[in-house]
């Protein structure tokens, strides 16, 4: 049975820092990525990173900011925020997809990010 868990949400302050961790089961993947839905918004893509290969790519609205970073041996994905901004407030998601797959077919339940002002 796949299953990812995303740890690591809550609340800072504008400015701060936070590291979303996101652990994988049940199989192998060949890209993870991480996604968030603000209230009102449509989910949106945040960072993605290449399993085996370890290239990443960004929106751009977090690059400079956002680090996304695998450990093979714990199967976990982590998401390190900085200069976080009160634009950044969503619930965030992890995502995986299997080779050969355009879209991403496994998914976490999302964690709580609130950045205040």
């Amino acid at each position: 049975q796949v299953q990812l868990v995303e740890s690591g949400g809550g609340l800072v302050q504008a400015g701060g820092s936070l590291r979303l961790s996101c652990a994988a089961s049940g199989r192998t993947f060949s890209t993870m990525g991480w996604f968030r839905q603000a209230p009102g918004k449509e989910r949106e893509f945040v960072a993605a990173i290449n399993w085996s290969a370890g290239s990443t790519s960004y929106a751009d609205s977090v690059k400079g900011r956002f680090t996304i970073s695998r450990n093979n041996a714990k199967n976990t994905v982590y998401l390190q925020m900085n200069s976080l901004k009160p634009e950044d407030t969503a619930v965030y998601y992890c995502a995986a997809k299997v080779a050969g797959s355009i879209h991403y077919k496994y998914w976490g339940q999302g964690t709580q990010v609130t950045v205040s002002s």
